[in-house]
């Protein structure tokens, strides 16, 4: 709010405590007839003091540096009240003061706003969220170590050089071993939550700038794995002596027709089996990464992988559907079971909710809309990315293209006979 109110900056001293012969140094703002004082933490002897001048009597180094610093504060409280009025905000000694100790919104630094940002997120974003979000400070703060020699920095400092910096660092990071650690999508990921921390911060109005205005994520575009048919099959076709690779390829088997992720397969139990308007078996789950709906009607595969767990468990059944490890051992489990089936993909178990999708889903004529609701996503652009239109469905659509073609030849043929 820009006021017209009266502004005023002096020096004044007290007697020092500890020193009677000595005046401590303070500075008072006055704002429409209130103040607000402060020590400047600097002391000088009582017949060097000009009390009308309100500075340091005398021309020695020690007083001509004294007074320099003087005018320097005086000329920092000025700008302070300069920015406070560009800013509209209000006008008092008070608000000078914190602006000038850095104290107020204006000043806020980089690690406050990453507590900040933490502390109110972890109630809204998931825990595997937020230990992304614990990575990227992690890297925010080895930079500012290793190459800015600071532990802190204020926000106000934070430009497009400081991104640019980041994002080098970032991609020439590397570990003990001297290897490089990030992939470029791995850089621009933590940039994007870097950006969401400062806009964040834009919203708070701690700061005025947005030092990625200029700044663009790049991504790389990758196809993501997923099973053919034939390999699909030959999973299904191999059995295993060992349980654990028989269960984690069960579990596996079971995603590749229902489209549930790991985490949800896991959670998966007898409540969510429901019967369905078409009087079917359906699985009625919340997706617990987004929250959102998901309701899938349980394919005669994915259904005898019930049974068959349904019938081992007998009265011993408590609780989860399907006996499926750690994430990190099926994902290790995976690779053995891949390779012992001939497939020469490295796959996780990510890739069977990709298989769902294109293979199972859109290879087979089901509609992308209906394919983005059982896959839960909240955007159809979302489905577009995890799931493709492959090869054989093209030419499955363009031989009946051409056979429609065809068939219209054949009626005007028949209609210019007649």
């Amino acid at each position: 709010m820009k006021t017209k109110s009266t502004f005023a900056v002096i020096f004044f001293t007290r007697k020092s405590r500890s020193n009677l012969n000595h005046l401590s140094i303070y500075v008072r703002i006055t704002v429409k007839g209130k103040r607000a004082e402060m020590s400047l933490k600097r002391s000088i002897d009582q017949n060097e003091w000009d009390s009308t001048k309100t500075k340091g009597r005398g021309n020695t180094e020690k007083i001509r540096a004294l007074n320099a610093y003087l005018d320097e504060v005086y000329n920092k409280l000025l700008k302070c009240h300069k920015a406070l009025l560009e800013e509209d905000k209000i006008i008092s000694s008070d608000a000078i003061k914190s602006r000038y100790l850095g104290e107020d919104d204006n000043s806020k630094t980089l690690k406050e706003l990453i507590t900040y940002h933490n502390e109110n997120m972890i109630h809204v974003l998931k825990a595997g969220t937020m230990k992304n979000y614990y990575t990227t400070e992690r890297y925010l703060q080895k930079f500012l170590q290793k190459k800015k020699r600071v532990k802190d920095i204020y926000l106000k400092q934070l430009n497009f050089r400081f991104i640019t910096d980041f994002e080098h660092y970032l991609r020439t990071y590397k570990n003990t071993k001297k290897q490089l650690m990030l992939s470029n999508n791995g850089v621009m990921k933590h940039l994007e939550r870097f950006k969401k921390m400062i806009n964040l911060a834009i919203k708070l109005e701690w700061m005025h700038k947005n030092p990625f205005s200029q700044f663009q994520l790049k991504y790389n575009k990758y196809d993501r794995q997923y099973l053919t048919e034939r390999e699909l099959h030959l999973l299904e076709a191999t059995d295993f002596t060992s349980e654990r690779l028989q269960k984690i390829k069960d579990c596996f088997v079971f995603s590749c027709y229902t489209g549930l992720s790991y985490v949800d397969v896991k959670e998966l139990t007898e409540s969510n089996i429901v019967k369905g308007i078409d009087n079917n078996n359906w699985i009625y789950t919340k997706r617990e990464k987004t929250d959102e709906q998901v309701k899938v009607p349980i394919l005669p595969k994915a259904w005898a992988i019930l049974e068959k767990y349904r019938a081992i468990q007998g009265k011993d059944f408590i609780t989860n559907l399907l006996p499926i490890s750690s994430n990190q051992k099926t994902n290790t489990y995976l690779k053995e079971i891949a390779k012992a089936c001939g497939i020469q993909k490295n796959i996780s178990f990510h890739v069977a909710r990709h298989t769902f999708a294109t293979t199972v889903m859109l290879s087979n004529g089901v509609p992308i809309e209906t394919v983005s609701k059982l896959l839960g996503h909240t955007k159809l652009s979302t489905t577009q990315i995890y799931a493709r239109v492959v090869e054989s469905k093209i030419s499955e659509d363009i031989q009946n293209l051409l056979m429609r073609f065809e068939s219209k030849k054949q009626q005007s043929q028949e209609q210019a006979n007649f």
